[in-house]
């Protein structure tokens, strides 16, 4: 049993090892090969967590084999509570918390088409003005230019028609 331990405990320190130092260059370097490990399904399932569970689960085991004198069984069972405790602490305290850290403020020019936007700068019937678009939880500010070739003055609020060459190109709009 006690080889059981030393391996768990062995293979989590080598995955620990490997994915740290050469896991971005091996990912670079197979081109997304083995993408197919990474489980996507619940976040619970994250590798961090699972290797994590099952290094614990050896150093718990070879301790509580080589430290006390309990039987086979007792130590295997406290071994796995110990494993799942620690996955589960790993889990809450570690992997959650970075899960919903990870929000991006990018945005996809295309992805303006459609959006409803406030005229900062005038925009001239044949020239560029600023438009304010809301952008998730923030807004940016655009270029913008006229689609149907009208001025339109500073405060109106316009749609954006179609994005071109990173500008963006609108039409008044009448919301009352």
């Amino acid at each position: 049993m006690e080889t059981l331990y030393l391996a768990c405990l062995i293979g989590g320190i080598l995955y620990a090892i490997v994915s740290v130092i050469f896991g971005d260059w091996l990912s670079l370097a197979l081109d997304g090969v083995l993408d197919f490990l990474s489980f996507d399904g619940h976040s619970w399932l994250q590798p961090t967590a699972l290797v994590g569970s099952i290094t614990v689960f050896g150093g718990a085991g070879i301790m509580l084999t080589r430290y006390t004198s309990l039987s086979i069984g007792v130590v295997l069972a406290l071994a796995l509570l110990i494993a799942l405790a620690a996955g589960v602490g790993v889990f809450f305290l570690y992997v959650r918390p970075m899960e919903r850290s990870e929000n991006s403020i990018a945005f996809s020019m295309n992805a303006l088409s459609g959006s409803l936007a406030e005229v900062l700068v005038s925009i001239p019937d044949k020239g560029y003005g600023e438009v304010l678009v809301k952008v998730g939880a923030g807004f940016t500010n655009q270029i913008a230019a006229s689609f149907e070739g009208v001025p339109i003055t500073a405060g109106s609020r316009v749609v954006v028609v179609e994005v071109k060459d990173s500008t963006l190109f609108v039409s008044e709009v009448d919301l009352s």
